[in-house]
């Protein structure tokens, strides 16, 4: 006898949902550092905070190979993203549009990952990074397009050595990854645009 795992369900208003998240994104996106909340799904695959689901459901589609790390890899995850998003699953980093890492303490490092080149910069990846918090850790100043002058940010549990890695994507610019901080129904943006430092 053949079972059927159980589909979890997505956005309870999947257009109006997704728009709302979509433009959330963008505005993350266009003012890097910032914080913005986005719509929170009927469920999430176990191990995912909420807004990673959300992110998902919002950006990923049949045209957006994703990889996932063993964390976010369950086979839950997998029907998850098959059934709401239809996503081709890459099987290494470097061959993702979109990179969902549940586990920051084993994050591959960056340079795992497609920076796309200076004539397509967009063929690059985003990196989708489940953190503990995006406040209360080690002060960091945040420069670039979007910011006036610089911010002050604290996410706290990036991976070590990852200021040192970020800085090194940064120097590719205009190629170069881009990266989207969650946690719980939150999100921070860096664009590869912006430099991240040691306050």
């Amino acid at each position: 006898m053949t079972t059927t795992a159980t589909i979890l369900p997505g956005f309870f208003d999947v257009v109006g949902h997704s728009q709302q998240s979509y433009r959330a994104v963008l505005d993350a996106m266009a003012r890097p550092g910032s914080i913005r909340t986005l719509v929170r799904p009927e469920a999430a695959p176990e191990g995912w905070q909420p807004a990673m689901a959300a992110l998902a459901l919002t950006l990923l589609d049949q045209d957006t190979p994703v990889w996932r790390d063993m964390a976010a890899g369950t086979e839950e995850a997998g029907a998850y993203l098959r059934f709401h998003c239809g996503c081709p699953i890459a099987d290494a980093p470097e061959k993702a549009a979109f990179a969902i890492v549940a586990d920051a303490a084993g994050m591959p490092p960056l340079h795992r990952f497609s920076i796309g080149d200076p004539l397509y910069p967009e063929l690059s990846a985003t990196v989708l990074l489940s953190i503990e918090s995006l406040r209360g850790g080690a002060p960091l100043q945040i420069k670039g397009p979007g910011i006036r002058e610089a911010a002050t940010i604290a996410p706290k549990g990036l991976p070590d050595g990852f200021i040192r890695q970020w800085a090194d994507n940064h120097s590719l610019y205009p190629s170069g990854l881009d990266l989207i901080l969650v946690s719980g129904d939150e999100v921070m943006a860096w664009p590869r645009g912006v430099s991240v430092e040691e306050a």
